[in-house]
């Protein structure tokens, strides 16, 4: 073999070496400068942090959002933060692109929690167009949430209750109610992601529905909670409060008290969630003052079996007492008077939880906190959810005639005329609605305080059967 033809070879040889040297090395650089990103696993809340309920006609309903609510107005009743529900009925990405900047940047968020593409899908098997539209929309939209510093908090869209579609008077494309279902829960598994890889909050509304029906459908084939299968009622929209609460783990437990004796015969306790003074234990019973921290999470009546299909107050909510070395029998437990129930001493040692004794001083406290702030979202903030219907039909009529060319449709033109001007009223109702709002808060911040009460627990004596 020649001296320049082994050369050459040795050229090759190093050349490859040298080149797959550099590979190597890019790719490490490329490793390196990839930063793979947590997503939001809690809330960080403190006093005048404020949170956007973002949203189509699920969140203008009010009722997720406000069970929300009252979970922050009894779990951290000296906690005031800012909520504002931004959901407008029949909304699509786009529409919430068309009112950001005074629905949702003005309120200056912390987080914004997005629930929308139930609309988006158009009610229709999955369209790839369709779908790229939302793409778009959604992606902007969480841009646009970055850009005022906020953090997005993705939920997927909610169950389409296929079954509660076919008993419907109203006729629908049979192919639109058999894969509608599957379609969102296309979207929602794209948000996942994106929340993923992108390191925002993310919350799982579609499963925790889909779930809890099909269980309660092995005991009662109509079961929904979802009548027109598109908008959760008061249940369901408990079981979307707790998902949301659940997924960004928010603190679950009000209270737990464990009360027995030492070695020695003196009282003892633990206790968390509040301050335990006062404490007296005799052959009769127990009695102490217990001033929690909080309350109670409680939901308005038409809303409780939302609360029994999730476990709402043993999950989220619970009160825990547990007291020890009692002499057998039965005990009744008082709270400032009240009578609340009777309990074996084997059902004390192991704990009982008042959560969602309804005749406990403190659960009709939090019930007082839920009607005030019913009557709030009922009222006021509804209201103004109300006004913002008006200025999505102007958005939409707007676009489609900026889009035409040549002469303009003279019946939109018309109508986007009469729509300016009826939202020339618009601010004042938002603002004398955000008054009257905050005066019902005012109460909700009065009622929510815990006070000390006095549990005593006293031993039942039976009583002689009469000869």
């Amino acid at each position: 073999m020649s001296y320049s033809l082994i050369r050459k070879k040795l050229v090759c040889v190093v050349a490859l070496i040298l080149f797959s040297q550099a590979f190597n090395v890019a790719q490490a650089q490329e490793a390196q400068q990839q930063v793979h990103k947590t997503p939001l696993a809690k809330l960080d809340l403190k006093s005048g942090d404020s949170i956007v309920f973002l949203g189509d006609s699920i969140t203008h309903q009010c009722l997720y959002t406000q069970y929300v609510e009252d979970f922050f107005y009894t779990r951290y009743p000296h906690m005031r933060l800012k909520f504002h529900n931004a959901g407008v009925g029949g909304a699509k990405a786009w529409d919430a692109l068309a009112r950001f900047d005074r629905d949702v940047a003005a309120y200056k968020p912390k987080y914004v929690t997005i629930l929308l593409g139930m609309n988006d899908g158009q009610y229709q098997p999955f369209n790839e167009a369709i779908f790229q539209t939302y793409y778009k929309d959604m992606k902007e939209l969480i841009t646009k949430i970055e850009s005022i510093g906020a953090q997005p908090i993705l939920m997927t869209p909610t169950m389409f209750d296929a079954r509660a579609a076919r008993l419907e008077k109203r006729k629908r494309n049979p192919a639109s109610v058999e894969l509608y279902n599957s379609v969102l829960a296309y979207y929602g598994t794209w948000l996942r992601e994106v929340a993923a890889e992108s390191g925002f909050g993310f919350v799982d509304m579609y499963s925790p529905l889909n779930n809890i029906t099909l269980i309660a459908r092995q005991k009662d084939p109509t079961f929904t909670i979802i009548e027109d299968a598109v908008h959760p009622d008061p249940p369901g929209q408990v079981v979307m409060a707790y998902a949301l609460l659940s997924d960004m783990n928010v603190q679950r437990q009000v209270s737990r008290i464990n009360i027995s004796k030492k070695a020695n015969g003196e009282p003892t306790a633990t206790a968390r969630g509040g301050k335990l003074t006062d404490l007296k234990f005799n052959e009769d019973g127990v009695s102490f003052t217990w001033l929690s921290k909080s309350l109670p999470w409680v939901v308005p009546a038409e809303a409780q079996l939302g609360a029994e299909l999730t476990k709402l107050g043993h999950r989220m909510s619970q009160e825990s007492l547990s007291i020890h070395n009692l002499p057998a029998g039965r005990y009744e437990l008082s709270i400032d008077g009240q009578v609340v129930g009777q309990y074996s001493n084997i059902a004390l040692a192991r704990h009982i939880e008042l959560q969602s004794n309804a005749k406990t001083p403190q659960y009709q406290q939090a019930m007082e906190v839920a009607l005030l702030n019913k009557e709030r979202n009922d009222g006021p903030v509804k209201n103004k959810r109300n006004s913002w219907r008006a200025f999505q039909t102007y958005a939409r009529i707007k676009r489609e005639l900026d889009a035409q060319t040549g002469q303009k449709d003279e019946q939109k033109a018309a109508r986007l005329k009469k729509l300016e001007m009826q939202l020339k009223s618009q601010e004042k109702t938002i603002q004398e609605s955000e008054a009257a709002s905050l005066a019902l808060e005012d109460k909700i911040f009065k009622a929510n305080q815990p006070v000390a009460r006095k549990y005593v627990l006293k031993k039942v004596v039976a009583q002689k059967k009469k000869k």
